[in-house]
Formats: C-alpha cells, sequence, structure tokens
C-alpha cells in the first residue's frame, strides 16, 4: 500500500516503511530515526492512525488467542485481534463484550489507544474498565504488565493513550455473560430535545444499552426529533429467530459526495415518518454495527473524503449546547444520514487523554466540503469550547491545538509518557 488513509479518507499520508508485525516476543523495530506508530485496521476517521514518513507497525499479524477462561468469561489475545474475531469465538460460548464501539472492525490495540465507548457507557463505562491488563512494549526494551493495580500510571496513559506510549502487544479482557445473541430492543420515535432528554432520563434507569438518532436537517419545531433505542440482552428462550448477515459494498469511489442536502433532507424526513413505538428481539449484529453490513461505506462521501465531529458537552450545559449545535448544523445545511445523540454516565474515564466524561455527546459526519465546512466546524468549536466541552481525538481530523489543551486538561502528565520513538499526524499537529 503506497499511500495510507483514515477512515475519513480526508488524510492520506505515505509511511517511509511498513512492517508487519508477527512476532509479540521480539524486540521492536529499530525506526532509524523515524517515528514508530502501531496501525490496526486503520479505522480511526482523523490522523491519529497516520504516520507521514514515518514507520508504521502493522499488528494484524498478532492475531492469536493465548487464554479464554469459559467459566470467568476472562478472554486473553494478542493486541492484533479485531472485535468481529472475539465475537465469533465467544458469543456462541455465552459471552459478550463488555463495551464495544459501533464497528467489529477494530483491533484490540485500536480499542485500547482510543477507550472506545458504547452504547451503554451509563452502566459499563469505557473498553478500559474491562481491561485486566496488557503488555506495552517500550523502545528501550522494557516489557511492562500493565493493570490498574500494577503499573497504574503507564495503564492511565496508555488507554486512550493514542498509541503513543509503546506497542501494546497483548491484552486480556473481562467479558459479559449472554444468554444468546440477541437483544430486546425497544424503539421510541420523538418530536424535540425536550422529550429526548425525559425519555433518555427514564431510559437509563431501566435499560443498559441506550442511543438516538437525530435528524440533523430538520428546523424550527421539528429541531431535535429522532428516534429513541433502548435495549438489554435478551434472556434465554427457545426458537430464536434465523439471523443470516447480509452483507454488500460499495464498489467504487464517486467523483462527489452522495451525501448531500437533498438527499439528506429525504432520507431524514422519510426514516424519521417510518419509525414507529415497537419492541422487538434483534440480533447484535444490526444493532450494533449496523455499518459493517456495507463494505467501504466512507466510500459514499467521495473523493474527498468525509470528516467526523464527535463532541461531549458537561451536564450543566449540555441542553443548550446541544441544541445551538443543532441549530447551527441545521442552518448550514450540512450532516449526514449519520447523526448519534447519547449520554455519558458519571464514571471516571481510566485514561489521562480518555475522551469519555460525564455528559452528552454528538457525533455526525459531515461530507467534506472544503472552506465551506471548515467555516461550520469553526462555529462548532465556538459552541463546545464556550460550554466546556471536548472532541474525541480517535474521530479528530482538524481540532484546533489550543482546543484539545483546554479539553484534555492531564495533557502535560500524559506527555512524560510518550515514548520517544513513536510519533503520529495528530500528535504532531497538536504538540508542534
Amino acid at each position: 500500500m503506497s499511500e495510507w488513509a483514515s477512515w475519513g479518507r480526508v488524510h492520506q499520508a505515505a509511511p517511509a516503511r511498513v512492517i508487519s508485525l508477527v512476532d509479540r516476543a521480539a524486540a521492536l523495530p529499530d525506526g532509524a530515526g523515524r517515528s514508530l506508530l502501531a496501525y490496526g485496521r486503520g479505522r480511526s476517521y482523523g490522523d491519529v492512525c497516520l504516520n507521514r514518513d514515518g514507520v508504521i507497525l502493522h499488528t494484524r499479524g498478532l492475531d492469536r488467542w493465548i487464554r479464554f477462561d469459559r467459566q470467568s468469561g476472562v478472554l486473553s489475545c494478542e493486541a492484533g485481534v479485531t472485535l468481529r474475531e472475539i465475537l465469533q469465538l465467544v458469543v456462541p460460548q455465552g459471552w459478550f463484550l463488555s463495551v464495544t464501539p459501533g464497528t467489529r472492525e477494530v483491533t484490540v490495540g485500536g480499542a485500547i489507544a482510543n477507550d472506545v465507548h458504547g452504547k451503554n457507557h451509563h452502566a459499563a463505562g469505557t473498553f478500559a474498565h474491562h481491561l485486566r491488563g496488557f503488555e506495552l512494549l517500550r523502545s528501550d526494551g522494557a516489557r511492562l504488565d500493565c493493570t490498574p493495580a500494577r503499573h497504574p500510571d503507564w495503564f492511565a496513559a496508555t488507554v486512550g493513550g493514542l498509541g503513543l506510549t509503546g506497542l501494546v502487544t497483548r491484552a486480556e479482557l473481562q467479558l459479559a455473560p449472554v444468554a444468546n445473541a440477541y437483544l430486546d430492543v425497544q424503539t421510541l420515535r420523538f418530536h424535540d430535545l425536550d422529550e429526548f432528554w425525559e425519555l433518555n432520563a427514564e431510559a437509563e434507569r431501566l435499560w443498559p444499552y441506550t442511543v438516538a438518532w437525530l435528524d440533523c436537517a430538520a428546523r424550527g419545531a421539528s429541531q431535535g426529533r429522532g428516534v429513541f433505542s433502548c435495549a438489554r440482552h435478551a434472556p434465554s428462550q427457545p426458537d430464536l429467530p434465523l439471523f443470516r448477515e447480509r452483507r454488500r459494498t460499495m464498489p467504487f469511489t464517486p467523483p462527489f459526495s452522495l451525501v448531500n442536502p437533498l438527499s439528506l433532507r429525504a432520507f431524514n424526513g422519510l426514516y424519521w415518518h417510518k419509525a414507529r413505538t415497537r419492541r422487538a428481539l434483534s440480533h447484535y449484529v444490526p444493532y450494533f454495527y449496523p455499518l459493517d453490513a456495507i463494505a467501504h461505506w466512507n466510500r459514499l462521501y467521495g473523493r474527498a473524503g468525509f470528516y467526523q465531529y464527535q463532541c461531549v458537552v458537561p451536564p450543566s450545559t449540555m441542553r443548550e449546547a446541544i441544541a445551538e449545535l443543532l441549530a447551527r448544523i441545521a442552518a448550514s445545511g450540512q450532516g449526514s444520514f449519520l447523526a448519534v445523540l447519547k449520554t455519558f454516565g458519571s464514571k471516571p474515564s481510566l485514561g489521562l487523554l480518555s475522551f469519555a466524561r460525564t455528559g452528552a455527546t454528538l457525533a455526525l459526519d459531515f461530507p467534506n466540503r472544503g472552506a465551506v465546512t471548515q467555516h461550520l466546524f469553526q462555529d462548532l468549536d465556538v459552541i463546545v469550547r464556550s460550554a466546556g466541552g471536548a472532541l474525541y481525538p480517535a474521530k479528530d481530523a482538524r481540532m484546533p491545538p489550543d482546543l484539545f489543551r483546554q479539553a484534555y486538561p492531564r495533557l502535560q502528565d500524559f506527555t512524560s509518557f510518550v515514548d520517544p520513538a513513536f510519533g503520529s499526524d495528530f500528535w504532531r499537529r497538536m504538540c508542534a
């Protein structure tokens, strides 16, 4: 691969060298003065997974199982194993990931580096809360066996540490017990943000998984309308429906984005009007990973790619800030079909640079329309900054460095843990 792109395809960066790792017991390769960076599946939307003119350590060869205790649900594996591979192994044996992001196509190492979260943060916290430990290989040859109790400072720096503290070679995860592969899902339509806040507060008391889709194109009295979903793992029961995953692919990259104001308004309006209050069983794949059904779905946004803007704002400002953000996005005519709103619970994140914190998080994809899109982001940054919020580095491709410093007050503490041989395009952009 001569050029490496992030999932948003806005940034492309050719490394000087790509080294495929296959032996976790081996020493780190010598970068010959060039920075090193681990790369799994490249599902980060921005540039945290890119290392222009540096050395990419491709970790997919570190894909071995180490140990799986079927009684306790403790799984040890190498860092290049994907969440898809874990689920294929453990779900038939009555276990599930304690926390999962919206795609299975990420590696365990990537999930640790970005301390990913899911629809159950209010109940379970982030990925790191269920991480029993990992091995961290440093460029000086040191191998640190990190747990929350052993080398806790290195544990805190590495979870959410964007792959900058060294190479995670293996990890041990605590899984969650399930009776089968299905979820009990309730879906409700809401008409505005006031109704969302009310629904969400009630649902979080009763359901472990909660999330809302928003019509980001709606304006006026319809602004903030959407579809709310809450779920729990289904109990044991006979005669579960047969599930067969059907995968499609976006076979080419069109010259322009297929997501535009006209298609956005039409799709969002139809989707909202068709939504009905219902309760049904759903296999875990379409509930947690709807976009995994379309391979290369990122090509829909055309050759210019797309950005994802994901922010979190604290409880004291979240109602006003989310309303302001949606109003500004709707007025711009930008956005996509994928607008997600949920709240994070009060469980403190374990990483120095972890994104998840108490409050509300809003995530939207935006086709890259150049200066028009950048101007919108500047306006959104003002709202997030004023609200005391933060942007998610795993999704970022253009965050101002001063907003990063403001939103991550433990950044200075983190810098002392960065391996001097490691770097990334994101880190150089933030700290140059």
